[in-house]
């Protein structure tokens, strides 16, 4: 076979096999990422489908939590390098592709803050660099306990300056800085104790654990969690006393959504609430 040949096999290949595998159980969906021999690396290509899948969730009143997790033998190694170095050689020196990798990711990023449902991490193998950003940008994250965790791209000559936004929004200062300027590993416990994991379960009961988290959220008003997210990372941004302000606004606004009437009444009499907002 030539070159030529193989490198048409080499991208219909990868036309065929889809960059994200997507499963709606109940009311919860499924993300997986799906470029296994890469572990899962955030090409361009893959950002741009996260996003696509992610965009029509708001509007999706079907869905009240969505899990992500990856295939293979771990959750995501962070972005492509070979990809990134290829771009090398293009007129700009890469600066146009730079760019526009770190917007896509950025706004992928962000999309997953934004949702209006819980975000859960269902993790094992390695979360590097991005990958270690994508699980700190998780609402919440379950680990198996033979994860490892880096952000680590220092090895690499590459700081690894976006996925310390929102590692350093899980973790204490220093134990972050640690990880960014010394590439230094962490094991699921030590991610755990540090606050950057909810829970560290054993390879058997990961998928089990993650459920769980996604069949309690469903439980609940979607509406209120929405609210409360929204609020959640709004205030910690904020300081004390203008958060207490904030914060007492939002929760008038929120005794006063007809979900809040109906689950504080079905609380006293202890029954379960049927929420309003799921009925229209």
């Amino acid at each position: 076979m030539t070159d030529t040949a193989s490198a048409n096999v080499a991208e219909e290949t990868k036309k065929e096999t889809p960059f994200l595998l997507k499963e709606q159980k109940g009311t919860t969906l499924h993300i997986t990422l799906n470029r296994p021999k890469t572990l899962n690396a955030l090409s361009l290509d893959m950002l741009n489908a996260f996003q696509e899948a992610l965009d029509p969730i708001t509007d999706d009143h079907t869905i009240k939590a969505l899990i992500i997790k990856g295939s293979g033998k771990g959750f995501c190694a962070g972005h492509d390098l070979k990809e990134m170095q290829s771009h090398r050689g293009d007129d700009d020196k890469g600066k146009a592709y730079f760019d526009e990798l770190f917007a896509t990711c950025t706004k992928m990023m962000l999309t997953l803050a934004k949702l209006p449902i819980p975000v859960i991490a269902e993790i094992h193998g390695v979360a590097a660099a991005a990958g270690c950003q994508l699980v700190a940008s998780c609402d919440l994250a379950i680990a198996e306990d033979s994860t490892i965790f880096a952000v680590n791209g220092i090895d690499a000559g590459l700081f690894c300056s976006t996925p310390q936004v929102a590692l350093s929004r899980n973790i204490p200062r220093k134990a972050a800085l640690e990880m960014l300027m010394l590439g230094e590993r962490i094991d699921a416990e030590r991610a755990l104790t540090l606050g950057l994991l909810n829970r560290v379960v054993t390879k058997e009961t990961l998928a089990e654990t993650a459920e769980d988290f996604a069949v309690k959220a469903a439980m609940r008003s979607r509406t209120v969690i929405a609210l409360g997210k929204q609020a959640f990372y709004k205030q910690v941004e904020l300081s004390l006393e203008q958060a207490y302000k904030v914060m007492g606004e939002t929760i008038v606004d929120n005794l006063m959504m007809p979900d809040a009437a109906c689950g504080m009444e079905a609380f006293i009499e202890k029954k379960k609430p049927n929420w309003p907002s799921e009925n229209q």
